[in-house]
This record gives C-alpha cells, sequence and structure tokens, in this order.
C-alpha cells in the first residue's frame, strides 16, 4: 500500500482518537421545538411570523406556526429572531488558513505534517458550524484531509459540517493549481495523484484518482490565480480536451465539477464543455454570463476572497499582492452585473484565503455588491443546495429533512449583517451553538 492511503488512514485515526465527541444523542422519542418571530422560507425567499419548527431524532417532523408540539418537548423560545435553514457554503478550504500575514502562514503550514492538518481542519470546520453553516464544499485539500474530515464527521467522531469532498483540485504543471515553483531538486513534483496533469489522458487519470479515494465533487483550475507566483490571472491552463476529458469523466462517475476561473476566456472554455459552476469569475464578460444563466451554470462569487486579498495585500510576496490588487473592483463590478443579468448565483466565501468563521460577511458583501437580502440568503439555502446535490436534506426548513437550523437576531431581511451572530446552530438536530 503507498504512502498516500497510510496519511488518509493516519488521519482517520488522528480524528477518531483525538476530536471531541460530537454530543449525546437525543432519546428516540424525545422532540425539541423552535419558537421564533420569524422563519425564512427558502423557497419563496419570504419571511413567515411566528416559525415553530419540532424536531425529532435529527429530522424536522413539523412547520408552521399552527404545528403541533408533542407532549413532553423541550421548548426553546428564541424571541425577537428569525429562524433560517443551516447555511451553505459552496467554496472553502478547510486545510489551511491566511491570516493575512501570508509570509508566516506559507512557513507554518510547509512544516505541518498530515497528520497535523487533520488537526487543524477540524479545528477551522468546528469554527466554521459554529458560525451557523451546516454544510460545505471543499474544494481543494492537500494529504486527503478534507476526505479524512468528512468521514470522521459522518462517524459521528468529529464535531463539523457535512462535507462535500474535492480532494486535490485538478491543473496543469506551473498552474495554480500546482505546488510554487521550488526548485525541482529540493521538492517532489506533484503528479496525477495529486491532481496534477497534462493531456487528455493524464487529466483523465488524474480525476479517476481523486474520485478513488473518495472525492464527492472534481475541482479545476481552468485559469491562473491570485495566490500562485507564476501564473497570469486571465490564462487558461486547461484545453478544450482537457477540459472535455475531465468534465466528461467526472460526469459518468456522476460528481459534478467546479471550475476556478477568473478570466473570461478559461470559464468560457470550461462552459462549452459542460461545467457545473464557475468559481470567483472576476472577468466575466456579459456574453458569458449570459451563457451561464442560459446554461444553467452556477457563479460561486466568492466576494470574501476579492475583499479580503485587496484589503491584506501588504502582506504578501510582490507578484502575488499586484494580483490582489488588480481583482477588487473588477469583481465587484462583474458580481453587479451577474446580478443584473440573472445568472444562478450560489454562496461561496473561499474561507482559508481569510479566516474560517468569518463566512457570513459574504452575504454584507453581496448585498453591497447588489444583491437584495432574499437573494443572498436563498443562495445559501435553496441555491446552494441545489448546486451541490444535497436539496433533499440541506438547504430549507421542511419536513423530512435533517434538522439544520440556526436563529439569528432581529428580522434578518432588514439586518442582513445579523447572520454573522447566530444565536442558535443546530445540525442534525444537535445544537452547537446555543441554549441547551
Amino acid at each position: 500500500m503507498n504512502q498516500f492511503f497510510w496519511r488518509s488512514l493516519l488521519s482517520c485515526f488522528i480524528f477518531v482518537f483525538a476530536a471531541g465527541a460530537v454530543g449525546p444523542t437525543p432519546e428516540a422519542n424525545s422532540a425539541t421545538v423552535l419558537r421564533a418571530k420569524y422563519l425564512f422560507d427558502s423557497q419563496s425567499g419570504q419571511l413567515q411570523s411566528d416559525g415553530i419548527v419540532v424536531v425529532q431524532r435529527g429530522r424536522i417532523t413539523a412547520v408552521g406556526h399552527d404545528a403541533a408540539i408533542p407532549a413532553g418537548a423541550h421548548v426553546i423560545d428564541l424571541g425577537d429572531s428569525t429562524l433560517i435553514p443551516g447555511l451553505i457554503d459552496a467554496h472553502v478550504h478547510l486545510g489551511d488558513e491566511d491570516s493575512g500575514n501570508s509570509y508566516r502562514d506559507f512557513y507554518e503550514g510547509m512544516l505541518r505534517l498530515p497528520s497535523e492538518e487533520a488537526l487543524y481542519a477540524e479545528r477551522y470546520g468546528l469554527r466554521t458550524l459554529q458560525a451557523g453553516f451546516t454544510t460545505v464544499r471543499v474544494l481543494g485539500t492537500a494529504d486527503w484531509v478534507d476526505i479524512a474530515l468528512r468521514n470522521a464527521v459522518e462517524g459521528g467522531v468529529s464535531t463539523g459540517p457535512r462535507i462535500i469532498a474535492a480532494a486535490h483540485a485538478i491543473g496543469t504543471p506551473g498552474g495554480h493549481c500546482d505546488a510554487p515553483p521550488f526548485p525541482p531538486e529540493r521538492v517532489k513534483l506533484l503528479s496525477e495523484i495529486d491532481g496534477i496533469c497534462s493531456g487528455p489522458e493524464s487529466c483523465r487519470t488524474a480525476v479517476r484518482e481523486q474520485m478513488k479515494f473518495g472525492a464527492d465533487v472534481i475541482k479545476i483550475c481552468a485559469s491562473g490565480g491570485v495566490f500562485s507566483e507564476s501564473d497570469p490571472l486571465r490564462v487558461p491552463q486547461l484545453t478544450a480536451a482537457e477540459l472535455d476529458a475531465i468534465i466528461g469523466e467526472a460526469h459518468r462517475w456522476g460528481r459534478k465539477v467546479a471550475a476556478h476561473a477568473h478570466g473570461d476566456e478559461a470559464a468560457r472554455l470550461a462552459i462549452d464543455a459542460g461545467v457545473d459552476s464557475i468559481e470567483h469569475g472576476t472577468f466575466l464578460s456579459p456574453d458569458t454570463m449570459r451563457l451561464m444563466k442560459q446554461k444553467g451554470v452556477y457563479l460561486v462569487p466568492t466576494r470574501m476572497a476579492a475583499w479580503w486579498s485587496s484589503e491584506h495585500a501588504n502582506g504578501y510576496p510582490p507578484a502575488i499582492a499586484k494580483k490582489a490588487r488588480a481583482i477588487g473592483d473588477a469583481h465587484k463590478a462583474m458580481m453587479r452585473e451577474a446580478v443584473r443579468i440573472g445568472v444562478p448565483i450560489a454562496f461561496g466565501t473561499d474561507s482559508g484565503v481569510s479566516p474560517h468563521g468569518l463566512n457570513a460577511h459574504e452575504f454584507s458583501l453581496m448585498v453591497d455588491a447588489g444583491m437584495s437580502p432574499s437573494a443572498a440568503l436563498l443562495s445559501a439555502t435553496r441555491e446552494a443546495a441545489r448546486l451541490l446535490g444535497v436539496e433533499q436534506d440541506a438547504g430549507a426548513i421542511e419536513v423530512g429533512r435533517s434538522a439544520d437550523i440556526i436563529a439569528v437576531p432581529g428580522n434578518v431581511l432588514t439586518h442582513i449583517e445579523a447572520t454573522e451572530h447566530p444565536t442558535l446552530v443546530m445540525a442534525r438536530g444537535l445544537i452547537v451553538v446555543g441554549p441547551p
């Protein structure tokens, strides 16, 4: 068995023996009732008054102001609050975190063993969950850390959000998904198992390698990126033939594909090949956005990443700082145009570029870029659930769905910043934040 198997297995063991327990399992017939002044309906985008939600065995069993309250139920009255479906972040990186000091973060990250990375990922996942995000899509993590954390959460030995994992992001040598340009005499060059490929057959193998070890979704780097030293932002990094191989193989296996793409040409190539979402989209043209609307391709804009990196550009190496400054105003203008055109938008922050746990600040940034508070909330509930393929379980407060519910102070549609201060977080029926 190769070293990657043992690293993944070691990560799982670390979670089993070191992670905190999820919490006590509710009694089979016990019920918890949540009451609040408002409830956000993620189908209509409207608020309902006098929200009541009944939870049993980790599932929602009744909803509405006239819902019957079971005898002996534990009632939590949240007063002047809004109940919202557990939020979904469709673009995070739980394996690392940028604090604004890129040099220190990079140095410390380079010294971490895979098992140590797993422990940091668990911490970041818990912080994300406590911020009200009960489901996340992890789009690229080294050493199979996201796979290990997902398995640990699903196995009940770690506290964290529901995870849709991509394993290693797929890209070309020298591209955004590749390692920094270290001298090859000093570091191992990455290959297909690490997501780095050249040519259609090599890229098809890279996809298969990620799926072999449990990837739920495939992430590709279609264009250059900010946090990579040697690649221009706008230049396409995968050929049409490579994109066809990657996306075709992923779709045959029932996996969706998310494309990191700042440049318009790179995004257009990915859309033509059948990609499911464009991540970032900084320099998308109106024509490309109209094509996305026509084909139902989601934009995951990650306003947080653009805002955070431009605000902290002085802490980055010169080549990265230049690109970070270049995306700020352009990204906001693109977002406004996407809203005007009506591109389908799913919420994503690219957290890891910014500190984990600040995810909900994305809502204020989205509203500032032209979205209504209701549309922003829908992007993190109904729309993100559809993109991730979890709409049967997450994204709405409806009978039969997983009891992933948060509460925020007051009327969330008049104070969207309230999402940054949840007073209750319930994940799969267990209270993570709030009254017991």
